[in-house]
């Protein structure tokens, strides 16, 4: 089995922490966004992973490519880098990774988490994951017959017709299969405002007889704004805490400081007259002095002080010391 990863958009939405790292390595609860992304599949389909492909904008950088490799390397897998210097699409984009389309694969965007509990069925030509959502107008939607069979897709329909959303990861029997269905699209210029869709690429196998079945998720979780990515922290660390997952290093120094779960709390961190939690991350080598913060999200080496912080998020290295509670700040910054 294959996963392919593709992830070679900035993330604007999600700026300024994404002027400096890639949304996809965004820490949420103490791991990448798509470390955990790629750990979740690996959970779900239960078979061993040979390879990750990670997809990314030749401008990420060393740094990128290394972390991206150590990922897949820490699941037992090999990583592979390949580039998407145009935004052109997901076609596309998947595309940039055709020599690793071969065998069965997964192909899964790196903006979103789950949480599911289903039997992959691998009889299946294709496994789309979707989630039920209260309002289907907008997201791409799957239509079902009474076999349980996806028959359409339909694109953030006006009518209702469906309320089971695509959460962007597919399962592929074959490889090969949608590598020549999406090759077809990139050789006949069938595009779609300007680009080039997958879902193209899905209605051509589907109308040539193969087989696609839902797999539905519990929990479909965010990534795409600061306020979401927040949420998403939150939610997770709720997981992992129900899970009995330890969330707290034991390197961490506390004086006349309380930690309300969940937090997740990493090596070398310093809380001083502060009160942390619940639903807060801190990223290794923080100092938290004379605040409070809850609901929030912070990275590596940050320090703050004289705060009281609800629904916020912070960036590597930033510094903070004032009275504003929302905030936003990206890596290095100084606001005091």
């Amino acid at each position: 089995m294959k996963i392919i990863v593709p992830m070679a958009g900035r993330g604007s939405r999600l700026r300024p922490h994404t002027l400096t790292i890639p949304k996809p390595l965004i820490p949420i609860a103490g791991k990448p966004i798509v470390h955990r992304l790629v750990e979740d599949i690996a959970g779900v389909i239960n078979q061993e992973i040979d390879e990750i492909a990670f997809i990314i904008h030749k401008d990420f950088g060393k740094k990128v490519e290394e972390d991206l490799i150590a990922i897949a390397e820490k699941l037992g897998s090999k990583g592979t880098i390949y580039y998407q210097n145009e935004a052109l699409g997901t076609a596309h984009a998947i595309m940039c990774a055709k020599e690793s389309m071969t065998g069965p694969i997964v192909v899964a965007y790196a903006d979103t988490l789950f949480r599911a509990d289903f039997t992959l069925d691998t009889t299946a030509d294709s496994v789309i994951w979707v989630k039920q959502v209260e309002d289907p107008s907008a997201f791409g939607v799957v239509q079902l017959n009474e076999s349980n069979q996806i028959v359409d897709f339909v694109e953030k329909p006006k009518e209702f017709v469906s309320d089971l959303a695509i959460i962007g990861i597919y399962y592929f029997k074959s490889g090969e299969s949608l590598r020549e269905e999406l090759q077809y699209l990139l050789d006949n210029n069938i595009v779609k405002g300007g680009e080039y869709q997958l879902t193209d690429g899905l209605e051509n196998m589907k109308q040539k007889g193969m087989k696609f079945v839902p797999g539905k998720v519990e929990e479909w979780m965010d990534c795409g704004n600061k306020n979401v990515t927040v949420e998403t922290n939150s939610r997770m660390l709720g997981f992992l805490h129900q899970d009995g997952v330890n969330l707290v290093s034991e390197h961490v120094k506390l004086e006349n400081a309380t930690i309300i779960p969940p937090c997740f709390i990493a090596d070398d961190v310093i809380l001083i007259n502060a009160t942390v939690g619940p639903n807060v991350s801190l990223g290794r080598g923080t100092h938290i002095i004379d605040s409070t913060i809850k609901n929030s999200l912070v990275q590596t080496h940050a320090h703050i002080k004289n705060a009281h912080l609800d629904n916020a998020m912070i960036g590597n290295h930033a510094t903070f010391d004032g009275n504003f509670t929302q905030i936003s700040i990206g890596d290095y910054s100084v606001l005091e």
